[in-house]
């Protein structure tokens, strides 16, 4: 198949650039050459920005392809500009929307593609969700040949999936952690989460394209493994070889005294402090070998030894250090004051 990958060197993206390189598709890459290095040398890549959008129909004049899948498409004015340049160039338009536009809080934990979108908590989320309705739209009145993906928490090496961190990235977190300091855990860390690593997802959603049950549709693609966020941390700490030493706080009083930037509010009240539990029977039927092989605590081995390895990886955070240890000193104080 000859396809193009709007992105494509990203935590998802890189994956299944990777895989379908091997299986020798004719593999395009349109993105702006910032991480060039990283893709395989018989991939085509056009160096463009997708948001000039002259420019991108002038890069692709003459061409036509089996599918385009859009990695970096959030907002409705982005999506309506694809419509615009794919509308008959492509037999098919996949867009990565987000597990995070399921209801919040939603009727039942057991989510499927069939559970009502709605996130009052992330504008994220409803963003999402409105290029989602965009793209249904077109599909029905136009016959726009879209297909809806939503991953959840997909990871690889380069980062270790955390629930509570800084804008800086998940490092800091672990250098507390290896520091023997207590490290935020949201609630009292029982909620169930679910992380895949991102080979895992290449596969299923690589069985999504071509594939004729797939136009029209939303497929929800993750591993089948859900655990608490107290074993999500006990798997980290054992792979740095640590106590884990949890400190638990109330989601909603993390979201009150954080910065605005750490956006706490989306990132736990609208997702990650929420149980859920995904249903892949849908994927499975229409892609019948997907199968996740990797566990949590395998995956986050690979990323802790590869962390370990590349110190430009390392990013530290000071200011959420900081923040940290004024969030723990404060609810001492206030156990304090009722003789705990």
């Amino acid at each position: 198949m000859k396809i193009l990958l709007i992105g494509g060197t990203g935590t998802i993206s890189s994956a299944i650039t990777r895989q379908l390189a091997a299986a020798g598709h004719d593999l395009w890459l349109l993105n702006r050459g910032h991480r060039s290095s990283d893709v395989p040398a018989h991939v085509k890549q056009v160096i463009a920005d997708i948001n000039d959008e002259e420019k991108v129909r002038q890069c692709l004049e003459g061409h036509t392809f089996d599918a385009v899948c859009e990695f970096i498409g959030f907002l409705p004015s982005q999506v309506e500009r694809d419509i615009r340049l794919f509308s008959g160039l492509t037999r098919q338009y996949v867009y990565i929307s987000s597990a995070s536009a399921y209801a919040k809080p939603a009727r039942n934990h057991i989510i499927t593609e069939g559970t009502t979108l709605a996130n009052p908590y992330w504008q994220y989320s409803r963003d999402k969700i409105a290029c989602e309705e965009l793209l249904l739209k077109a599909y029905r009145e136009d016959g726009f040949p879209v297909t809806i993906v939503r991953p959840s928490h997909t990871y690889c090496e380069r980062s270790v999936p955390v629930s509570v961190h800084g804008p800086k990235g998940s490092w800091q977190v672990l250098k507390r952690m290896m520091e023997g300091k207590p490290v935020l855990i949201q609630g009292d860390g029982s909620s169930l989460w679910t992380l895949t690593w991102n080979e895992d997802f290449a596969q299923g959603f690589i069985g999504l394209l071509g594939n004729p049950k797939a136009i029209g549709e939303a497929f929800q693609i993750m591993s089948d493994e859900s655990l608490t966020w107290n074993q999500i941390f006990g798997c980290i700490a054992q792979a740095l070889g640590v106590t884990f030493k949890p400190y638990y706080v109330a989601s909603t009083f993390l979201a009150d005294v954080s910065p605005k930037e750490y956006d706490f509010t989306g990132n736990l009240l609208g997702d990650k402090s929420v149980t859920v539990v995904f249903d892949c029977t849908k994927l499975k039927r229409a892609v019948p070998g997907f199968c996740p092989t990797v566990r949590f605590d395998e995956g986050v081995r690979r990323c802790v030894s590869y962390l370990l390895t590349h110190p430009e990886l390392q990013v530290e955070d000071p200011e959420f250090d900081h923040w940290c240890d004024q969030v723990i000193e404060a609810q001492e104080s206030a156990k304090k004051l009722f003789g705990r």
